[in-house]
């Protein structure tokens, strides 16, 4: 009887809304517009697609609103502050800016060496900040061809936050490099990961205090910079099932209340408080890993992305179970809000 149906129950057992036309490929990055419901989702299959997100009371509902091709796999995206343009960066080594707003056509703006794993757009700075897999970080001002700098990094560049002025990139061997960005060109600070294992994820403080570090060992690492608050600090487990463990994927902070979410390789995503050390929310898993997830702007809709993630190989691969989803999860209260902090309180 425990098979009976299982493939198809397992596939969305939170019920969420699926995103209508999702790519046929695994989903290396989700973004939400910073000012709209729009959605950006970049695949291995080379595409970014752009979905329009539509509330009518509690229910969603998506339309394909448009895409445009890579020459290769692409691994990154981010938005421009105003919401009007993406940028995304891949396999072919090149960064894409893409009026989408407007309609207009992408151009190349960036190049690196190596494929680019990382991106991000500096509003206070007026720059595009890239970190590659030929270790380095570069910085570009759009309105010219050579990158303003180039920060050589200790190794291929693998996860990176920006919380201006603050920005944490991780690197592979288990480097965390802090930038001070009204000084980029000088580290402020370089970390070995509180973890053990390779660094997957990144999510800076809300407030520039410190950051998250998710790795592939299932577990997080909340590490905060001022010496003064390291009893603070803290490493938890999570994304475990018995014996196995799963990578940590993802880690969001809630942009009103600033708990975070936790989605890994398990099929789960989970809502935590790191101040009171509680996780508020275990979701129930789906039946293939969860490899990225976004908040929207206002935290009232949690995106994320159910596929195969390719870290037991190709011959793991079933093309008839592996289809590619991106759900929609609208966050209550209880689930993000966060608990008030009393002398008794601990870990759930």
């Amino acid at each position: 009887m425990a098979a009976f149906g299982a493939t198809t129950a397992n596939t969305n057992p939170n019920r969420s809304t699926e995103v209508l036309s999702p790519p046929s490929d695994s989903v290396s990055s989700l973004h939400f517009s910073p000012k709209a419901n729009f959605l950006v989702a970049t695949s291995w299959d080379n595409q970014v697609r752009c979905w329009e997100v539509s509330k009518s009371g509690t229910a969603l509902s998506t339309v394909p609103k448009a895409s445009i091709s890579h020459d290769q796999p692409v691994l990154c995206s981010a938005w421009k502050d105003d919401g009007t343009t993406v940028f995304s960066g891949g396999c072919d080594k090149q960064v894409k800016m893409w009026p989408l707003l407007s309609g207009g056509q992408p151009v190349t703006v960036a190049m690196h060496d190596a494929p680019i794993r990382e991106l991000a757009w500096i509003p206070e700075m007026n720059l595009l900040v890239t970190g590659s897999w030929d270790k380095t970080l570069r910085y570009w001002d759009l309105r010219q061809q050579n990158p303003t700098w180039v920060q050589q990094l200790p190794d291929r560049c693998y996860a990176l936050s920006v919380k201006h002025p603050l920005m944490v990139v991780g690197t592979a061997d288990r480097n965390i490099l802090v930038f001070n960005l009204q000084n980029p060109q000088t580290e402020f600070k370089r970390i070995v990961s509180p973890l053990k294992y390779q660094t997957r994820c990144l999510a800076a403080f809300p407030d520039q205090q410190g950051f998250l570090v998710g790795s592939i060992e299932g577990r997080v690492g909340v590490h905060h910079f001022d010496d003064s608050l390291s009893s603070k600090n803290f490493t938890f487990k999570c994304h475990r099932d018995g014996n196995d463990i799963y990578s940590v994927n993802s880690l969001n902070f809630h942009p009103v209340h600033h708990t975070f979410s936790t989605a890994g390789s398990d099929g789960a995503f989970n809502f935590w408080d790191k101040d009171s050390k509680q996780r508020l929310k275990a979701m129930l898993r789906c039946n293939q890993p969860i490899t990225c997830s976004s908040f929207n702007n206002d935290g009232s809709i949690y995106a994320y992305s159910v596929c195969y993630d390719w870290s037991k190989g190709a011959e793991n691969h079933n093309p008839s179970t592996a289809k590619t989803h991106i759900y929609l999860h609208q966050p209550q209260e209880v689930e993000v809000k966060g608990k008030p902090r009393t002398g008794t309180s601990g870990r759930k």
